[in-house]
């Protein structure tokens, strides 16, 4: 449950400063979309449908949205109709916009929908909603983030969904403004040091 202080730090500063963000962000980062489209279209061998990936993800009070993402691997299929393994479908292309975390750049339109923030419990897959303990269930308390707590702290992919809840909560109990800047710098300093964050 979150407190009135939280409530207005959303309403008056998180969601107002998010959206100018990330409006700011893809003006500035165009030329590296445009770039990534192009590269896309043409290594993913699907034309526009290689460019953009979507998948259902949680968000705030467990409401499914759509998370954006550039599309990494191909459609390539084996004989029988089957998608082949997904280390034959990461091109090289694919493999250097996941490194650089390039591929997360266009969650930047779920910010300016309000589906996402910067900072925030990265939303998980929607079959773990089940799994959740009552309390775990209040990771979805706020909106989620393109970084998080979790993520500054090692936890990705390669580790424990348990966790990465556990970070989560503990953000969720002691989140503030403060708590915010803090995960931000320390996502940016990753981010300058070659580590992708974010998964």
């Amino acid at each position: 449950m979150l407190t009135t202080s939280q409530k207005i730090y959303i309403v008056c500063i998180k969601r107002p400063i998010g959206f100018l963000g990330a409006l700011v962000g893809l003006t500035l980062l165009s030329p590296i979309f445009l770039v990534t489209i192009i590269l896309l279209f043409f290594a993913n061998k699907n034309g526009w449908k290689g460019v953009f990936f979507t998948q259902e993800r949680p968000g705030k009070n467990e409401k499914i949205f759509k998370a954006l993402k550039f599309k990494t691997m191909t459609d390539e299929r084996d004989a029988s109709g089957n998608l082949l393994p997904d280390a034959d479908r990461l091109t090289r292309v694919g493999k250097f916009i996941r490194s650089t975390s390039i591929d997360e750049l266009p969650q930047l339109i779920n910010i300016l929908k309000g589906d996402m923030a910067f900072i925030g419990p990265r939303p998980l897959l929607v079959k773990y909603l089940p799994l959740y303990s009552e309390e775990q269930h209040h990771r979805h308390d706020v909106t989620p983030g393109m970084s998080g707590w979790a993520q500054v702290n090692g936890f990705r992919g390669d580790t424990s969904i348990q966790g990465r809840i556990e970070h989560d909560i503990y953000y969720i109990e002691n989140w503030t403004l403060l708590f915010d800047i803090k995960i931000l710098f320390m996502t940016i300093f990753k981010f300058s040091n070659s580590e992708t964050i974010v998964k």
